[in-house]
């Protein structure tokens, strides 16, 4: 391998500092972050430091139609929406229970009228946004849901994205797993090969973030 600077290494005491002089987040965030955290299944939750990324790219776009695979609670459905207020959201999830807190906090917010929440796998919504003629009038596609199916959700945000979009695809530094081949189980495999599939496809200007556990940018071509 050709040498090179690597990241500087993300220590406990450094990501502290590093939230303290970056992430401006209103309180109503906050205050969802904090829940969602309590939660047994908290660590799925977009990364604070993701929030003011996510702003940006709604703003800088710009980014009127928006299109999230995986709410959860709506931490960064949230971001999403504050960051204009003539964007417009379509999410995806299949739990009622997470979700619940998530429309608790846009109606608080004052957005709720313009997200669009999905229910149901996520593939499914997206074929029925393809079959009901919404290709290429995406402007912004946000893939955190289920790893097994990223191939699928990339694939149709692909589609339905306009030229010139961006996807943004998170988790696929996976705590490092895909780096280690003897890693196999069904969710690292799919991220691995999603990676490599990313980084040979003609139809995308590709970045891929060593940022929280990996973020890679694909822009349509």
């Amino acid at each position: 391998m050709t040498s090179h600077v690597r990241p500087t290494p993300m220590t406990d005491p450094l990501y502290d500092y590093f939230l303290s002089v970056s992430l401006r987040e209103p309180d109503l965030l906050r205050r969802l972050r904090e829940e969602t955290a309590l939660l047994s299944h908290g660590d799925w939750q977009t990364a604070p430091e993701q929030g003011p990324l996510l702003d940006l790219f709604v703003k800088m776009l710009p980014a009127k139609r928006i299109l999230e695979l995986g709410t959860f609670t709506g931490y960064g459905t949230l971001w999403m929406a504050l960051a204009d207020p003539a964007t417009h959201i379509t999410t995806c999830d299949v739990s009622e229970e997470y979700t619940a807190i998530a429309k608790r906090y846009w109606a608080e917010a004052g957005v709720s009228d313009r997200i669009d929440l999905q229910m149901g796998p996520g593939l499914v919504t997206l074929t029925k946004l393809i079959m009901d003629g919404h290709e290429n009038s995406y402007d912004f596609a946000f893939i955190d849901a289920d790893k097994g199916h990223y191939d699928g959700y990339y694939e149709a945000s692909l589609a339905l994205v306009r030229r010139g979009g961006l996807i943004a695809i998170d988790n696929t530094l996976w705590d490092g797993k895909p780096a280690d081949e003897t890693v196999t189980d069904v969710d690292t495999v799919a991220i691995r090969n999603l990676n490599a599939k990313l980084f040979v496809d003609p139809r995308i200007d590709l970045c891929f973030l060593p940022f929280a556990d990996g973020l890679t940018l694909a822009r349509k071509k």
